[in-house]
């Protein structure tokens, strides 16, 4: 045996391959060799095309494509670094993704359909509040941004299977705002280049699984239309976990309202269809937050717009068949809601502290029945205060009952809001308020009862630092209270019956409560005083004021 057949015995092998194989394995191999030479350098001069025709197809955004890479085993192609930033406002990019791969959809192609298979790799999304109005104030709708032509444009097939893997996405409102951001971003949509499909036929698979700020989670599964007109339609399921609210002050401050603290968790049923929107929300908690309405002189006008915007849009959307909402179970515990008002000397602020509220069958369509809500807490963070109410959705006008008592508040907690209305404060005492109010066939009937027990409204020794007219002033409101109270009890207690039609019954239940309680409690709260002010306002010089 030669000694390169014991060194090599493969050679042996070799040897019996028949030679027309040989010469085949060779045409191969140089074939692979000058395609995947030919693949490498043809890579530069298409990243340069490619890039000019995406951004042909872009309106308002330029893209910028770092590395490009084809792929002619399974025609596949990979992107790197690209980059996209909006014309008006560059700085900084509104998208960067290291990694865009595109290739054929092989499981579609066993169907009879060449499309395309797109993933896009840690992508981030990076939008700031001006870059935010210059695409909603756009007039080229999103359709017609071309994003799809810009996809196609990269690889020559209609997206079927679309993915992105472990996105960022960031939103930066002005001010000193924590950034609202989805984090670990997944989403997986199958299907997508098909037939256009009738109303409410949703033929595409669709999963979305992101966390949310610092400890949230959202996830949401079902079945999409990406071929519907003027938008995508969607009808799932959604989940929310541990959101936590104070994230949303950018957004809630500019309607007057400060959120701070407290989370949302929520399961609900969606549908979002070209002519129908249906949101069922099975449950929802919301667990430990603070709000405050903030009312002022310089924003009462803005804010009157706001109430007549929302009367308008609940109105439109009562009963309408096809606008449907439902909330079957809402919970709020260790809740604290609050309205401060600036638009008084002094300011003040009345809130409920400790609250929890339980809301059921809430709906806008009256065929669902009545709602029920309870409410309980603690008034300026002392008294009791329990609240119950039914309503139904409206038709013509507000439809509903509630019934209120507040119990055993200290008087001093409140000494702000009797120095804005009745220019006095107290130094002890109680208070107590008690209320039940109809509204239906557009009248309203029920009472309202505020009452004050052991009420001291002048104190030598705790005001002796006030002006004269400031004392004199508060030992005639004493004197006041005292010709008020109920004797055998020490009380200062008014009833007032409340009956007739309501003053606009084209506002809504929420705008004819509030207006009920505003009615009740600064009118009737303090009876006698504000005549009585005015009085000495006429006879009596304050001095030192």
């Amino acid at each position: 045996m030669k000694a390169s057949t014991l060194q090599w015995p493969w050679l042996s092998d070799v040897r019996r391959i028949p030679r027309r194989w040989l010469v085949v394995g060779a045409v191969v191999g140089l074939v692979l060799a000058i395609v995947f030479g030919a693949a490498f350098l043809i890579d530069e001069p298409l990243r340069r095309y490619t890039e000019a025709k995406v951004n042909r197809a872009l309106k308002g955004y330029t893209a910028h494509i770092g590395k490009l890479n084809f792929h002619p085993i399974g025609l596949s192609l990979d992107v790197a670094e690209l980059v996209v930033v909006q014309d008006a406002h560059p700085d900084p990019p509104i998208a960067s993704i290291p990694l865009l791969s595109a290739s054929v959809h092989w499981r579609a192609l066993l169907h009879g359909r060449l499309v395309g298979d797109f993933l896009l790799d840690r992508p981030t999304l990076h939008v700031n509040l001006t870059q935010a109005r210059e695409e909603i104030t756009s007039p080229t709708p999103v359709k017609e941004r071309g994003w799809q032509d810009a996809l196609e444009a990269i690889y020559p097939l209609k997206v079927n299977h679309f993915r992105v893997k472990d996105a960022d996405v960031t939103y930066v409102d002005r001010g000193p705002f924590k950034p609202l951001r989805l984090r670990r971003l997944n989403i997986d949509a199958t299907n997508i280049r098909n037939v256009k499909s009738k109303e409410r036929v949703y033929p595409s698979e669709v999963e979305l699984d992101a966390a949310v700020f610092e400890s949230g989670h959202v996830s949401a599964r079902g079945r999409a239309d990406f071929l519907a007109e003027p938008n995508p339609t969607f009808r799932g399921n959604v989940k929310l976990d541990n959101i936590e609210l104070d994230y949303f002050k950018p957004i809630t401050n500019r309607y007057n309202l400060e959120v701070d603290k407290g989370t949302l968790s929520a399961e609900a049923a969606v549908e979002s269809a070209a002519e129908f929107t249906d949101v069922d929300i099975v449950t929802a908690t919301i667990t430990g937050i603070r709000v405050d309405y903030i009312h002022t002189a310089q924003t009462a006008g803005i804010e009157q717009e706001r109430r007549t915007a929302a009367t308008q849009k609940v109105r439109e959307t009562s009963n309408a068949p096809d606008v449907r909402y439902r909330v079957r179970d809402l919970r709020i515990s260790r809740g604290n809601f609050g309205l401060v008002n600036k638009a008084v000397s002094p300011t003040y602020r009345i809130f409920l502290s400790d609250t929890d509220v339980a809301l059921s069958n809430f709906s806008n369509q009256k065929a669902e029945g009545t709602a029920k809500a309870h409410l309980s807490g603690k008034f300026m963070g002392t008294g009791t205060a329990v609240a119950d109410a039914s309503f139904r959705a409206e038709t013509a006008e507000p439809s509903f009952d509630v019934s209120a008592r507040i119990e055993n508040v200290e008087l001093t907690a409140m000494n702000d809001l009797l120095r804005a209305y009745g220019k006095f404060d107290v130094t002890a005492g109680h208070f107590f308020f008690y209320a039940e109010l109809g509204v239906h066939d557009g009248a309203v009937t029920g009472y309202v009862k505020p009452l004050f027990k052991d009420m001291v409204v002048y104190d030598p020794e705790q005001d002796k630092h006030k002006s004269f007219a400031r004392k004199m002033y508060e030992k005639v409101v004493g004197g006041v209270s005292r010709v008020l109270e109920n004797r055998p009890h020490e009380e200062v207690a008014t009833r007032a019956d409340v009956s007739g039609p309501l003053e606009n019954p084209k506002v809504n239940t929420l705008q004819v409560i509030v207006k009920l309680i505003q009615n009740a409690f600064f009118k009737a709260i303090l009876p006698g005083f504000d005549r009585e002010s005015a009085r000495l306002g006429r006879h009596v010089t304050t001095k030192g004021e």
